[in-house]
């Protein structure tokens, strides 16, 4: 079985939708009637992709293939791509099935094999804020094109499932849950208690052993990354955390990137609030191990990428109490309510966790590479099984996948 993963996107740096292609190449590749996974990429994403298949081992896979999708880096040049260049690759390389790592323009008629998109949230309908009065609009537009037109819609979680039911109901006999891939970092799980400091040997020179909050998050409305801000300014302040405490945000420049940098100027937080994007793996696993907690405060998300992860390097975590949150972390993390009381009750939070002694790591093993590469599998062969022989689009409904 040949399988096309289509990823090629704007950034060059490392978003939750290219961890998630990757990811996904790691998934297929345990399969072994996967003989072919062909990885599809933006030019001036190629440094990146290389980076992670060195970090994952597989840069010298005989299964994989990497191509660099011939397109300009403009919106209109990329939507081209997807809607003509992708088909004709996919032609070309004799793809058995074409999968789209996230929502973009797809040509059903252009296809002859099952097309499959990953979807991760319904951000245009459910937080336009994050795109503008006409961005939203033309992103809503492409979305219920692709997912009118995908064979298969792969959703990352149960509250995604949930969301397209409520905001494209017509397309929900085509969605599957498969959870994003999620499995412990290269650097392990923390060793040394609550009071690791950072070092010089983490991707922030000229801190000097100082003790920080960790924030993993696009500059999107939804994450709420001004209030966070606010809410560490008081707690400063009051000196209810450590002074010596700083603020760590990771994450691409986004639409709330003027709004953030007004906040760290108001609160005088200049020393301490770092903003910091394009970190390696190897660099984030470092990030999660070496934080006194990780702190989450967003108004929705379509799956709980950051508290995920923090649980598995055995972190505290404080997150706001949304569906996707709880999907991963029941149990296991402090949930603050969203309310108009929510920056008084993350105040509180923060504190109590650090004064909780260090979590172990948590077990997730529904979000590994194994359960869900037999989820992708069983998910292609029932597409496969049902395409006629001649193009154009597949609406049966998948079956319940292994695990």
């Amino acid at each position: 079985m040949k399988i096309m993963l289509a990823a090629a996107a704007f950034s060059s740096e490392m978003s939750g939708v290219q961890r998630h292609a990757l990811n996904a190449v790691r998934c297929l590749l345990t399969r072994p009637e996967i003989s072919l996974v062909h990885l599809v990429v933006a030019p001036w994403q190629r440094s990146l992709v290389q980076t992670m298949a060195q970090s994952f081992g597989f840069e010298a896979c005989a299964r994989l293939r990497i191509h660099l999708a011939a397109m300009d880096r403009t919106p209109l040049g990329r939507n081209l791509w997807y809607y003509r260049g992708l088909p004709a690759l996919a032609a070309q390389q004799h793809a058995d099935l074409v999968h789209l790592t996230y929502p973009a323009p797809l040509d059903a008629s252009a296809y002859a094999c099952p097309t499959v998109v990953t979807l991760h949230d319904l951000y245009p309908y459910e937080i336009p804020a994050n795109f503008g009065f006409r961005k939203v609009l033309f992103n809503r537009i492409i979305l219920q094109q692709c997912l009118r037109n995908a064979s298969a819609i792969a959703c990352v979680s149960q509250i995604t499932t949930e969301r397209l039911r409520q905001y494209v109901p017509r397309q929900q006999h085509k969605a599957v849950r498969i959870y994003n891939c999620v499995e412990p970092g290269s650097n392990g799980p923390k060793s040394d208690g609550p009071s690791q400091l950072i070092g010089d040997r983490g991707p922030i020179l000229g801190w000097q052993a100082k003790p920080f909050l960790l924030c993993v998050a696009q500059h999107r409305r939804n994450k709420n990354i001004p209030l966070l801000i606010r809410t560490f300014a008081q707690l400063l302040r009051s000196r209810r955390i450590d002074t010596e405490m700083k603020l760590l945000i990771v994450g691409i420049p986004g639409p709330e990137t003027q709004r953030i940098h007004r906040a760290i100027t108001r609160f005088r937080l200049a020393e301490k609030v770092v903003l910091l994007d394009g970190l390696s793996e190897a660099e984030l696993d470092w990030c999660y191990t070496h934080c006194e907690a990780v702190v989450a405060p967003s108004s929705t998300e379509g799956f709980g990428l950051p508290v995920a992860e923090a649980l598995l390097a055995g972190c505290r975590v404080v997150c706001s109490d949304i569906p996707a949150f709880h999907e991963v972390g029941d149990g296991h993390a402090r949930f603050i309510p969203l309310d108009s009381h929510t920056e008084e009750a993350l105040a509180a939070a923060i504190p109590e966790a650090l004064a909780a002694p260090a979590q172990a790591p948590v077990s997730l093993p529904q979000f590994s590479t194994q359960v869900l590469g037999a989820q992708y599998l069983a998910l292609y062969r029932k597409l496969l099984a049902s395409a006629p022989s001649a193009a154009g689009v597949q609406t049966v409904a998948p079956e319940r996948l292994p695990g």
